[in-house]
């Protein structure tokens, strides 16, 4: 759960766009129309700039405090799987199943969770992904099989009446659907064959035919302030690419230099003025570039990764650089997840923690942190599900590396 990616895309090859799952994260408000924070300034170059060493810290105790008390109370009987977080913490969609039933749903603050959809398999059927607009419109997709290759459909949920219906339904190759919910239109992405895919728009309120923005060899969309940005083959059909359309105006748009300039990487995602991505194959390094920045850089380039009092022992656990996967951003606050456990990096300390106890994840987005793992054997009786929501201005930034 909460994760997006990539469901055999041919044309231009496994290799190119099945490196990884692709990232997906959106911003509440963004930019001037048709372009993300800082575009056309600086030079076009992909090469990283030097970044200071990072380092890695303890847990603190006021990060512990605020998680535990942000903490998702499923109801009795049900266990629950996080999906997304929204804007400041605002709302959280999540997976909530018993042993009859399993349902799609959408916590706001403390109120009970509000169902989005009962799923008409509750073994088979999961909640992939989801978006909400805070106001009135969600949309969420459902995977119809318990394989990244089965059938999925998409569905808007209207928050005055209650009720969902479904928008699409796909069963090629293609992306993975990460809906994008902005001024009242639904935006996603979906095989149409031969290796192909096409990015769609719809009015939530109105359904019909959806429009066709734009179609090539590409990945899962993700909102970047007011763009819709995906990674797509270029024309040589050798490297992929970014490519974005206005979330206002649904035509093409323009992305920063720093940002067009970057080739064949994965998982990117951004808030609309900080980027995050993946790159390299045999060593995989985490990239960053912010509004301003001439370049992107490399804060984990240099990283002391190691036994810091409170995580465990490196014995025990692998380098929090090793494996890096999933990362979201908001602002300063970067996460990511390792085959053992999730962690956060703060930018303006250059420090990072462990934020899971032994696996789990943790999602960055638009001033909210949510975190989530098991207590126990997840597979194992007895064991408990934990998920923890926060608003990041909450959280005091991480103490610097001494």
């Amino acid at each position: 759960m909460g994760t997006s990616g990539s469901r055999g895309v041919r044309a231009l090859g496994v290799a190119l766009l099945l490196a990884g799952l692709a990232g997906c994260s959106s911003a509440a408000s963004g930019p001037a129309h048709g372009r993300a924070s800082g575009a056309g300034s600086g030079p076009a170059s992909g090469a990283a700039a030097p970044s200071a060493a990072a380092c890695e810290v303890p847990l603190p105790a006021s990060w512990r405090s605020a998680l535990a008390a942000g903490e998702l109370s499923a109801p009795a009987g049900q266990r629950a799987v996080l999906t997304e977080v929204g804007p400041a913490a605002a709302w959280t969609a999540v997976q909530l199943s018993d042993e009859r039933r399993r349902r799609a749903a959408l916590v706001r603050g403390d109120d009970p969770p509000r169902t989005l959809l009962t799923l008409a398999d509750p073994v088979e059927h999961q909640l992939l992904s989801a978006d909400f607009d805070g106001r009135r419109w969600a949309a969420f997709a459902v995977l119809e099989g318990r394989t990244l290759d089965s059938p999925w459909s998409l569905y808007v949920w209207d928050a005055v009446t209650g009720t969902s219906r479904r928008l699409a339904r796909s069963t090629l190759p293609g992306p993975l659907p990460q809906p994008v919910v902005r001024g009242g239109w639904v935006y996603w992405a979906q095989g149409a064959g031969g290796g192909r895919a096409t990015v769609h728009a719809i009015r939530a309120a109105a359904g019909g035919t959806p429009l066709s923005l734009h179609s090539g060899v590409l990945d899962t969309p993700f909102a970047a302030g007011d763009l819709l940005v995906w990674r797509e083959a270029d024309t040589t059909g050798r490297a992929t690419r970014l490519a974005a359309v206005s979330l206002v105006t649904r035509r093409p748009a323009e992305l920063p230099s720093q940002i067009a300039a970057v080739r064949d990487i994965r998982s990117v995602v951004s808030d609309g003025s900080a980027w995050a991505w993946i790159a390299g194959e045999e060593r995989q390094r985490l990239m960053v570039w912010r509004t301003g920045q001439p370049r992107p850089t490399e804060p984990l380039a240099a990283a002391r990764s190691g036994p810091v009092s409170g995580t465990a022992s490196a014995s025990e656990t692998a380098s929090a650089t090793e494996g890096i996967d999933q990362p979201r951003i908001s602002g300063a606050l970067i996460t990511w997840r390792t085959p053992e456990a999730a962690y956060a990096l703060d930018l303006r300390s250059s420090s990072y923690t462990r934020i899971t106890p032994r696996y789990g994840y943790a999602q960055a987005r638009d001033g909210a942190l949510a975190v989530a793992f098991s207590e126990g054997d997840a597979k194992a009786a007895g064991s408990r599900s934990v998920i923890q929501v926060v608003r990041t201005d909450r959280l005091p930034g991480l103490p610097a590396c001494g």
